[in-house]
């Protein structure tokens, strides 16, 4: 049984309805990163997104699912399996962003639905999972 990570990251919405994205050895990708001891998955997914983004005022709500990858962690030298809980994030302005390049990510990118399908097409799976999560919660609303 492989080791298993536990992350925490968030779908990022801003007042016009678009969503962040992060663009990271070669994939586009959402904010998310692994939990520190005695941290919440609540709070990881906050301190993950503003360290990878430089978004701040970040409102939390709902968790839209979680997924699970298996990689091998070349740190630990051995396969691992990363769970990511995902949660919908909102900002009450407008952010540009600042990308956190000592973790690789080269730009941040704010798409609609409608506009992202660059993003979707050179995603991961677990990422269209999630951005399909949030597609169903906001065909719920509507």
């Amino acid at each position: 049984m492989p080791k298993q990570i536990i992350a925490a990251g968030g779908l990022v919405t801003n007042p016009q309805g678009q969503i962040l994205w992060i663009f990271r050895r070669g994939f586009w990708d959402l904010p998310k990163g692994k939990l520190d001891e005695g941290e919440t998955i609540q709070t990881c997914a906050l301190r993950e997104v503003q360290e990878e983004t430089g978004i701040n005022n970040l409102q939390l709500h709902e968790l839209l699912k979680f997924t699970n990858h298996i990689y091998f962690d070349k740190y630990l030298q051995e396969e691992v399996v990363k769970r990511t809980y995902w949660f919908h994030m909102t900002i009450a302005t407008a952010q540009n962003g600042i990308p956190q390049t000592t973790e690789d990510i080269e730009k941040i990118e704010w798409h609609s639905l409608a506009t992202a399908k660059h993003c979707l097409m050179q995603s991961y799976p677990t990422i269209l999972e999630v951005i399909e999560a949030y597609r169903l919660k906001i065909n719920e609303v509507h």
